[in-house]
């Protein structure tokens, strides 16, 4: 036996008298090269990223892309009289800000509309398109009655839209609706001691000290946190004299008490002076009706067709946004009229 001989490729050995060759396959790795691959990846992104561009750019400028539609909901269909439901359904921002706009314009110069009705189903949204919100329903209610039906949640942002019915305006909310959360949130996330651990450093190339204050890589310093509790108490002391302004039974000092971020049950609302009645969206109908003393009325619903980007962000004008619109997004700072700790998770229906 020839046990203890090393043998080496193709060489040949005796054993028991007979000769066998054996063959010994090189143990070196095969390389392969990636170049080509991944320049080739490279090219398909770039390409379909390009195409989606041209679609996204396409499907915005379509003249249809906000045209309101009105879909018949209840009463007499095809009646002189109508009542409008502007649905203010999931997260307010664009691009649902300018379709609900639209809505609310068409109400106020469609004459045959007698009175509006805000179904709110809404944890709130943008700073800047609530209350852009708020003003076109400021021009609304000056020609027309509008009343307000809060369904699953009407809170922060939802809430403040709310008070586009003016003074006058009956809020009806379910019994099991959540409203309030009066108070303004502006997301920050502090990963400095994570950025430490990983060997990150950041050296942004700023004109001025505070240009870069709300970096995640560093904490907060006194003097930037004096600047951005200012621009976020200036929201907060719009959002309390909008309420005060538009609440009969609540002034400042009122609102101020019940503006702590707690989100009230409809029950409690309704003790505090935040809503008028419990009940449901056909309850809030029939009183708007009954006050304009229509016995004969078509009740219809003002939608806004789904576009192509819709689909892209994997959001709908009664869903949140989706993933690919908060990544795009996250780095914006920006304040929220909001009922959630953070804006990016956004609440699921």
């Amino acid at each position: 036996m020839n046990g203890d001989k090393k043998v080496s490729p193709g060489e040949s050995t005796t054993v028991a008298g007979g000769t066998v060759v054996v063959k010994v396959e090189s143990a070196r790795p095969q390389r392969r090269s990636n170049i080509g691959s991944l320049i080739l990846l490279g090219l398909l992104a770039t390409s379909a990223m390009m195409n989606l561009l041209l679609m996204v750019s396409a499907d915005m400028s379509s003249p249809s892309a906000n045209s309101v539609q009105q879909i018949h909901r209840d009463g007499k269909a095809g009646a002189p009289a109508k009542l409008a439901v502007i649905q203010f359904s999931g997260t307010i921002m664009p691009p649902f800000t300018d379709r609900w706009m639209e809505q609310i314009r068409n109400a106020v110069e469609d004459q045959s509309v007698k009175g509006v009705l805000l179904e709110i189903d809404s944890p709130g949204g943008l700073v800047a398109d609530s209350h852009q919100l708020y003003h076109e329903l400021q021009q609304l209610r000056a020609v027309k009655p509008v009343y307000i039906a809060m369904k699953r949640m009407a809170a922060s942002g939802g809430y403040y839209i709310a008070m586009g019915g003016g003074p006058d305006a009956r809020i009806f909310a379910e019994p099991t609706t959540w409203t309030g959360s009066i108070g303004v949130i502006m997301p920050r996330y502090n990963a400095a001691e994570l950025a430490t651990k990983l060997g990150v450093k950041t050296e942004p190339l700023v004109t001025g000290p505070l240009k870069g204050s709300l970096s995640p890589f560093r904490d907060l310093r006194d003097d930037e946190r004096a600047v951005w509790d200012a621009i976020i108490d200036d929201s907060f002391q719009r959002f309390i004299g909008v309420i005060a302004d538009n609440r009969s039974n609540l002034d400042t000092d009122a609102v101020r008490t019940l503006a702590t971020g707690q989100v009230y049950t409809t029950n409690q609302a309704l003790k505090n002076g935040l809503v008028d009645e419990i009940g449901f969206v056909e309850d809030a109908i029939s009183s708007l009706a009954d006050s304009l003393n229509l016995t004969e009325y078509d009740v219809v619903d003002y939608t806004s067709p789904v576009s192509f980007i819709d689909i892209l962000l994997g959001s709908t004008a009664t869903n949140p946004p989706g993933m690919m619109e908060q990544l795009m997004e996250a780095g914006i700072p920006r304040a929220f009229y909001y009922c959630s700790w953070s804006p990016l998770i956004p609440v699921q229906r």
